[in-house]
């Protein structure tokens, strides 16, 4: 604010010093030429002085005003380079964070896999007619696997699975089971001879599995398909005798009756 009051002031002398030369000539007589002489330099020097100052004044303005804007430019470019920077931070994070997803897909798939290979492996409690043992994963896949084939009504094909079964698993908890099934399937085949062989292993190794009642009286049917049918009498007693709450032991009364 004193730099433009000086300029404002110096402006007004200059002025001033214009009328009084302006009328130095109406006025020349009232001073000598040297007293004239002498006046006028010393207004042409204090017109100076005001000019240098002015000049000096304007100078400083103008470095000023031009080292101010080479500090906006300053700034500008640093928020341009911080702006670069943060996107490019920004960039890398979004990378990062896709890495970390893909790292913890990748595990979880890793750890599924792991758990199927475990449990491919690893022995399972099952139940089955009633009995509950420990099983190699693969003995269940190829037991669930023959009794469909079973159940689809390819009984030549089921008698094959179960023999299959038989001679690679005969240690196996499913054993009797597979025993009954491959007598059943036997039976449909007509092969009776080797159902009543199957159906008779399998209740010498467990006379109190829970199929043994339909075990007898699949017995009893082969017999009977047979003509053996005193044979078949004596094992549809046996039947009634060591299981008569059950409900083959109903139908063998009914047999015996008609076989009488």
């Amino acid at each position: 604010m004193s730099d433009w009051r000086l300029m404002r002031g110096s402006r007004g002398f200059l002025s001033g010093v214009l009328l009084l030369v302006s009328l130095g000539g109406a006025h020349a007589s009232l001073f000598s030429d040297d007293e004239a002489r002498k006046a006028i330099l010393d207004l042409r020097q204090r017109v100076e002085a005001q000019k240098a100052a002015t000049d000096a004044v304007e100078k400083r303005l103008t470095d000023e005003n031009n080292q101010l804007r080479r500090s906006l430019l300053d700034l500008q470019n640093q928020i341009e380079t911080l702006r670069a920077e943060q996107a490019r931070l920004r960039g890398q994070a979004e990378q990062a964070s896709r890495d970390i997803s893909e790292i913890q897909r990748r595990q979880a798939a890793q750890g599924q896999a792991m758990d199927e290979r475990l449990r491919s492996i690893e022995p399972q409690r099952v139940v089955v007619d009633g009995r509950e043992f420990v099983t190699a994963p693969a003995e269940k896949r190829d037991f669930e696997a023959a009794l469909a084939v079973f159940r689809a009504g390819d009984f030549p094909g089921a008698q094959a699975a179960f023999l299959d079964f038989a001679k690679r698993h005969p240690r196996s908890g499913y054993f009797p089971s597979a025993l009954f099934w491959l007598g059943n399937a036997q039976y449909a085949t007509r092969d009776y001879k080797e159902a009543i062989t199957n159906f008779r292993t399998m209740l010498n190794q467990t006379p109190e599995h829970a199929r043994a009642p339909e075990a007898l009286l699949s017995i009893a049917n082969c017999q009977i398909e047979l003509k053996d049918t005193r044979a078949a009498r004596r094992t549809l007693e046996d039947l009634v005798r060591l299981h008569p709450q059950s409900e083959a032991a109903q139908a063998a009364k009914e047999r015996l009756a008609r076989l009488r």
